[in-house]
């Protein structure tokens, strides 16, 4: 329920809150007393994050919500404006991915991966980023990952996908420079979350193998730091570029990767 913190508080959108990196970011700018808008097609999940981002003395409404969906990101920015007739942070956190071999690939899969990981992520920009022109600034964050600049021929769909995702990222922060709207994405190495977990069993089944917790190891050395990253701390990144980055950041990518991405 609402808090004692005035309405008149940034106000903040997260797609994909309700888990993972969503999770954290929502808990971390509740911290910073942002009020949230936790978007997630799981509303049970999204209703026990806001009742931990509530401890922060913070107002957080949930929307049940299907961004794969034609109308998704633009009925999810209007219904934010409902609640707080005002939008100033947007992160796009969403995404589905699926591991497949090159040789294999689906146009189903193909399918989902873009309407949640590419069209959705635009849409939504660009709906979030007229309410934002039109108040005279804003911020958005984009997930990305190194992924998209690897050649992964079991993880096609995703890599190329979050490829598209650096592309709006840029496209985005270009259009709305001069209203003060400010674009950016956050590139997060290996962390453990459900949906990395999905990912690595699936690659881990494509390469006829059953030794996952070795297969995990001989990943994780692959990263030159010699570990995963927290959620945690990949949401201080993007916390970072949503209250604390100076104005003149925009169309950027932040590699939170310890060194795995080294472009």
């Amino acid at each position: 329920m609402p808090s004692s913190t005035p309405i008149q508080a940034p106000v903040a959108l997260i797609t994909g809150g309700a888990h993972g990196l969503g999770q954290a970011t929502c808990m971390a700018l509740a911290q910073r007393n942002v009020n949230l808008v936790i978007a997630d097609i799981d509303a049970t999940a999204a209703k026990k994050t806001a009742v931990a981002c509530r401890q922060s003395g913070v107002v957080v409404h949930c929307l049940q919500t299907d961004l794969a969906s034609a109308e998704g990101p633009s009925d999810m920015i209007n219904q934010t404006l409902a609640v707080f007739e005002r939008l100033d942070i947007l992160i796009n956190n969403a995404a589905y991915a699926i591991a497949e071999p090159f040789l294999d690939m689906t146009a189903n899969e193909w399918d989902r991966v873009y309407a949640l990981n590419i069209r959705a992520v635009a849409l939504a920009t660009a709906a979030g980023g007229r309410v934002m022109c039109q108040q005279g600034g804003g911020r958005i964050i984009n997930i990305t990952s190194p992924a998209s600049r690897m050649a992964l021929p079991n993880y096609t769909a995703y890599a190329a996908s979050k490829a598209a995702v650096d592309a709006i990222t840029r496209a985005g922060a270009l259009a709305m420079a001069a209203d003060g709207v400010r674009v950016n994405s956050v590139a997060p190495g290996m962390m453990d979350t459900a949906l990395q977990d999905k990912s690595e069993r699936e690659l881990l089944a494509i390469d006829g193998r059953d030794d996952l917790n070795t297969y995990l190891d001989e990943r994780t050395a692959r990263i030159p730091v010699g570990h995963r990253i927290s959620t945690a701390d990949v949401a201080a990144a993007v916390v970072y570029l949503a209250l604390d980055a100076p104005e003149y950041v925009t169309a950027e990518r932040m590699n939170i990767s310890g060194g795995l991405d080294r472009d």
